[in-house]
């Protein structure tokens, strides 16, 4: 007897199924190509510059005590 999933608008599945994972559209390659032939009509901002804040304009950030000791527990990175 075929063992099924009880979870609706799941499919039936047989125990002596392909255990290899189904491309129900077309799999990665045709997702790939879909998307390059997409890319001409997305449009994105040109991107500025990013430059250097000085510190003085750095200003209103605040940690509350309990997550500056949490964070000061922490190991390095690397550690």
């Amino acid at each position: 007897m075929p063992i099924t999933s009880n979870h609706p608008g799941s499919p039936a599945l047989s125990a002596t199924a392909d255990p290899t994972p189904l491309e129900l559209d077309g799999g990665l390659a045709e997702l790939r190509g879909d998307c390059s032939r997409m890319v001409p009509h997305w449009r994105t901002a040109a991107a500025a510059a990013a430059e250097p804040v000085p510190p003085s304009r750095i200003h209103g950030i605040r940690v509350p005590a309990s997550s500056a000791r949490l964070v000061d527990g922490m190991s390095e990175y690397g550690d």
